[in-house]
């Protein structure tokens, strides 16, 4: 084919609906008398973690919302931590509660994750905001997927009635981002390790998600001409000299001539998770009034 796929840019859309959160903090705090405020909680010194929590941080600062942040030593206890979640769950200056994952081992962020008031669960993962998605009930919603379906709206990607098929079905991304397709009247099919000839499957997508975490999963091969191609991993590769890089889950230089628009990584899917992020503790503390 002649033509390449238009990138979908995250960072871009990211940048500019930053912009429009600050000007509504800044309308909300003159009518209410404090900023929003989110509180993420990480535990011990995983140096990705550091570096999403450092990223979550400084965007909280560019829109106005006041950061609780707490760094807690790894031998911290789950009992520990569940206290200072109830106490965030009572402080009204916090309208969103983050627990930044992977935990350490001895932790059970399950437990954690649903001692979380559901209406401050800034990242969409209580039970409870599961299954309002499911029942297609206002509620806040997973960042990610949340970020993919707006990021397909700002380029007037319909996706009613078109094949989507998901890669991937983590509670994370897989899951909700297949029930958000779904009510957007698309149809879905959910992929994952056990489906056997994968390359049957995402031919037929009119809209490719690829959410696993593992390095060229999805080859040129496997997507169908003209489609829209999402990818949601993010892998570190470390080349010969050393220097690492970040690369997704999708073939991006063999499917770019395929597709009709493709998300780089990075530049792409992330950059939207962290907006999404301050959206949902935005319309957490609106939702107050």
């Amino acid at each position: 084919m002649s033509s390449i796929a238009q990138l979908l840019d995250g960072k871009a859309l990211a940048q500019r609906m930053q912009a429009e959160l600050a000007e509504q903090v800044k309308a909300l705090q003159k009518q209410h008398g404090r900023a929003p405020g989110l509180a993420v909680l990480m535990v011990g010194d995983n140096p990705a973690s550091a570096a999403y929590v450092r990223n979550k941080e400084r965007a909280c600062q560019t829109v106005g919302i006041v950061s609780f942040g707490t760094h807690f030593p790894a031998e911290t206890t789950q009992a520990e931590l569940e206290q200072t979640i109830w106490n965030l769950n009572h402080d009204d200056r916090v309208d969103g509660i983050l627990v930044q994952l992977p935990l350490p081992d001895h932790l059970d962020s399950v437990a954690l994750l649903n001692q979380i008031h559901p209406d401050k669960d800034a990242d969409g993962l209580h039970p409870t905001n599961l299954g309002r998605l499911v029942r297609g009930e206002p509620g806040l919603r997973s960042c990610t997927p949340a970020g993919v379906m707006r990021l397909l709206a700002e380029y007037k990607i319909d996706v009613s009635g078109r094949q989507a098929v998901v890669v991937g079905r983590s509670i994370l991304v897989g899951k909700p981002i297949a029930m958000l397709l779904l009510e957007a009247d698309a149809t879905v099919t959910i992929a994952h390790s056990r489906s056997p000839d994968l390359s049957a499957l995402t031919c037929r997508a009119d809209i490719l998600i690829a959410a696993v975490g593992r390095q060229n999963l999805i080859t040129a091969e496997m997507v169908k001409p003209g489609s829209v191609v999402v990818d949601v991993g993010i892998n570190r590769v470390t080349d010969g000299t050393g220097k690492s890089r970040l690369v997704g889950d999708v073939d991006f230089s063999a499917v770019q001539p395929i597709a009709a628009y493709l998300t780089p990584v990075p530049g792409g899917v992330g950059a939207m998770t962290v907006t999404m992020l301050l959206h949902n503790t935005v319309w957490s503390y609106s939702q107050k009034f």
